[in-house]
């Protein structure tokens, strides 16, 4: 089995900071691209910030400048810092990796369970 777990959600004032992680726990041999997501109420899942094997990054356009994220291959895990928060920030956001559990099986996404952000005063 494999799990995504999220943490550092929660309340944040207009213009606070959030660091967002992502672990990945069980059997992995290996995990290549991986991405923050996040569904505001009412609106489709959006794609946030995706980070490749190499640590090449691409941002959304709302978020360029503001968010970075990152990965550390050694912990399976995946980070988004998050700064200048503003109110259309808020969503659950979900981090997905792609990985590869045994050597010569199939890489498939992973979702982890999805994570709270709120940006009010």
């Amino acid at each position: 089995q494999v799990q995504l777990v999220e943490s550092g959600g929660g309340l944040v004032q207009p213009g606070g900071s959030l660091r967002l992680s992502c672990a990945a726990s069980g059997s992995i041999f290996a995990i290549y691209a991986a991405g923050w997501y996040r569904q505001a109420p009412g609106k489709p899942r959006e794609l946030v910030a995706d980070i490749t094997n190499g640590a090449r990054t691409s941002y959304a356009d709302l978020v360029k400048g503001r968010f970075t994220i990152s990965r550390d291959n050694a912990k399976n895990a995946v980070y988004l810092q998050m700064n200048s928060l503003a109110p259309e920030d808020t969503a659950v956001y979900y981090c997905n990796i792609n990985l590869r559990r045994t050597v010569l099986g199939p890489a498939r996404d992973y979702w982890g369970q999805g994570i709270q952000v709120t940006v009010s005063s």
